[in-house]
């Protein structure tokens, strides 16, 4: 076969203009929403939303927001959702509390549950709602009372002074009277607010679906898009008096058809935490030294709590693997994020720009930042690594206990309650040595010591002596006396001058190395650390000098709402659909042959073509973090069109920079919603309550 040369030349020389014009291209440079979306309701972007979607909301439009939303106990968001106190969130955020309702031989994540009438609604002690009534912006009452001060230490003892007296004076006021007072602080002190929460505390329980149809996919579709879960739970907010609340005037009602590809969406919650405003050296660090050391820790014990789990499966222990498995991909995507170039490069570039805008005095703060941090390298393992955690095994936290008995021992006047005590909790654990995956814990710690060992205080070879991680870990658990009960308890009895004598054992030895090394990176970190936040605070009041308002203060999980459009989005080399529809989850379960995790719950089976036809799941730009779970999406109208449970892939570097080209933030649909509350559950009077605003307004 002849190749056409001429043809060939000109795709060649096409490359490379295409090449050379995208190499010109301002892909490194800072972009205006770099810092996110995420306002808060004291200085909302009016004149962005007015000059993006042409909405001139007023005061009032903002009032309904923030009172129809809620903090969901103090790790996920919710809303209210109906006239009646109902309450909106997804299953994932429920999870956890729903196993204490339980009853009998009761498996909500096989067969969920629904209370048809309120009477059957269970309420879940200790479990509160808190909605946003009242906001001040208190800046000006603050930086008056500091007026003066001069120094780090005076300036944050005469604010929490100052702080307390605010909220003193402000409980005191009608309007804020019986109100949980929470005084914020955004951009390091460049602005305060005062929230007031109304609480409540009385929640049960109106439906949740099952595991499957909610955690559809499991781990591997997390952070994926297109999605099918059905991610909602309902519970329902009661007074003093017993009777449902009455939030008639602050609901979200719901429209099961209130978007479409190019609508403008609100999210209303409480964004966790975000570290957009961390200085590039530090992102340099956390690149480096921080990330891939908690990845490593925690992948590591996930593969530990699976094994247990394929012996000894339990609800709690699968809520744990969730969770880990669920940090575990958002930090992957954090370090990918954290590597990609360009990424890295706007950062670089966006900072550069604020220091030169920066007063020349104060330039240094960076650099300054740049030196604390390569001072702490050395210590980053010890610091991350080394530390007593239950999750690294009692090997781990015996050596800890040795160590303090150790010193107790040699004090000058060693005090007898303090041996006694520790004595009785050295036995304890020392009788969990020989416990199934004592070794594999030890095995796994020392692994990750030896992994990250820093060259300028290396710890590995004091621990190992030359021996693999799993030898070394074999040797102490055989050798040392405490693994045997009778052994242990000579040891325990042993006056000072012989403890002095035969405190040879191994496992001692162990203590006196880790606990020692953590001792001191521990001390590094904190000696660093007053240094450190006040440079940070330094630098992010900087930033907000230089850009004001025009950027949102980093998520600090309170109320803010964040802006967007429903929009789909390249991947993958074809395009995503803006909306899933449950015809998609059906072939997802028959293409893996119905296997866990995209398996089906019996109530599922034979669905109807209304069903199918459905939409499911939706994305959208808006600017969403962890803490977002459980947040309404609405419209303009105030209406829930759905119910935000994930981002994209591509959302994770979402923690230090936002990027709308293709970050998404994934919702159930409030169609998918009602279509599984009609069609498969069968829940009627829930339909009627969600629907009642709609059918009187939408339908003729």
């Amino acid at each position: 076969m002849k190749t056409n040369r001429p043809f060939a030349l000109l795709l060649l020389l096409t490359f490379f203009v295409l090449s050379a014009l995208q190499a010109q291209q301002p892909i490194d440079l800072p972009k205006r929403f770099d810092y996110g979306k995420m306002w808060t309701f004291e200085h909302p972007p009016k004149a962005w939303f007015k000059e993006a979607y042409g909405y001139d909301l007023n005061d009032q439009w903002y009032d309904q927001s923030r009172k129809s939303a809620l903090r969901f106990a103090n790790w996920c968001s919710a809303s209210f959702v109906s006239p009646d106190g109902l309450i909106m969130t997804n299953h994932h955020c429920s999870r956890g509390v729903v196993g204490a309702l339980m009853q009998g031989e009761e498996n909500f994540d096989e067969t969920g549950f629904y209370a048809p009438t309120r009477a059957e609604e269970r309420r879940k002690d200790d479990l509160f709602v808190e909605q946003l009534i009242q906001v001040a912006d208190i800046t000006s009452e603050v930086e008056a009372g500091l007026a003066g001060i001069q120094g780090d230490e005076a300036r944050a003892t005469k604010t929490k002074e100052i702080m307390d007296g605010i909220k003193a004076k402000y409980s005191e006021m009608p309007d804020w009277k019986g109100l949980r007072l929470q005084v914020v602080t955004y951009y390091s002190g460049g602005k305060y607010s005062l929230y007031g929460y109304k609480r409540y505390d009385d929640i049960r329980l109106v439906m949740i679906p099952e595991l499957a149809p909610a955690y559809f996919g499991g781990d591997y579709d997390n952070f994926t898009y297109p999605r099918y879960n059905l991610d909602v739970t309902f519970w329902r907010a009661y007074d003093e008096d017993g009777k449902p609340v009455n939030t008639s005037a602050n609901y979200f009602p719901y429209n099961p058809d209130g978007i479409k590809e190019g609508t403008p969406v609100f999210v209303i919650g409480n964004p966790g935490r975000t570290e957009r405003y961390r200085t590039y050296a530090q992102l340099l660090w956390d690149r480096d030294y921080r990330y891939p050391m908690t990845l490593t820790f925690l992948q590591n014990r996930y593969d530990l709590m699976a094994k247990e789990y394929a012996v000894h499966p339990s609800h709690a222990l699968q809520e744990r693997m969730f969770g880990l498995s669920n940090s575990i991909k958002a930090i992957s995507g954090i370090v990918k994020g954290l590597h990609d170039p360009h990424l890295m490069a706007r950062k670089k570039n966006m900072e550069d720009d604020i220091i030169q805008n920066t007063p020349e005095e104060q330039r240094h703060l960076w650099t300054d930042i740049a030196k604390e941090y390569k001072m702490l390298e050395p210590y980053s393992a010890a610091i991350q690594l080394l530390g007593d955690n239950p999750l690294k095994g009692s090997a781990v936290h015996l050596g800890y206990l040795l160590q303090r008995y150790d010193e107790a021992m040699h004090a000058p006047q060693p005090d007898s309650s303090t041996l006694a005590g520790l004595k009785t909790n050295i036995l304890e654990v020392a009788s969990t040595l020989n416990a199934p995956q004592e070794k594999d814990k030890l095995e796994v710690f020392l692994s990750e010591i030896k992994q990250f060992d820093h060259p300028k205080n290396p710890i590995a070879q004091k621990l190992l002596k030359g021996r693999t991680p799993e030898a070394a870990a074999e040797s102490l658990l055989k050798t040392t006396a405490f693994a045997d009960s009778a052994k242990a308890a000579a040891m325990m009895a042993l006056a000072p001058k012989e403890w002095n004598a035969k405190a040879v054992d191994p496992m001692v030895a162990f203590g006196r190395v880790v606990a020692p090394a953590y001792k001191k990176a521990l001390n590094m970190f904190q000696h660093s650390s007053a240094r450190r936040r006040a440079l940070e605070a330094k630098v992010a009041n900087a930033v907000f000098k230089v850009k004001g308002e025009d950027l949102p203060p980093d998520a600090t999980f309170t109320l803010r709402i964040a802006d967007g459009v429903v929009k789909s989005y390249d991947y993958n080399g074809t395009k995503a659909p803006y909306k899933t529809t449950y015809f998609g989850m059906y072939n997802r379960h028959y293409a893996f042959d119905g296997k866990a995790p995209w398996n089906i719950a019996e109530k599922w089976k034979n669905p109807s073509m209304e069903l199918l036809k459905s939409p499911l799941d939706f994305i959208s730009t808006n600017d969403i973090i962890g803490g977002n779970s459980g947040s309404p999406i609405i419209n303009v109208h105030h209406e829930a069109v759905g119910l935000i449970f994930d981002g994209n892939i591509e959302s994770l570097p979402g923690n230090f920079i936002f990027d709308d080209t293709s970050n998404r933030t994934v919702s159930v649909h409030a169609g998918g919603i009602i279509a599984a509350l009609k069609y498969v559950y069968h829940a009627d009077p829930l339909v009627s309550e969600l629907l009642q605003h709609y059918n009187a307004t939408h339908k003729k």
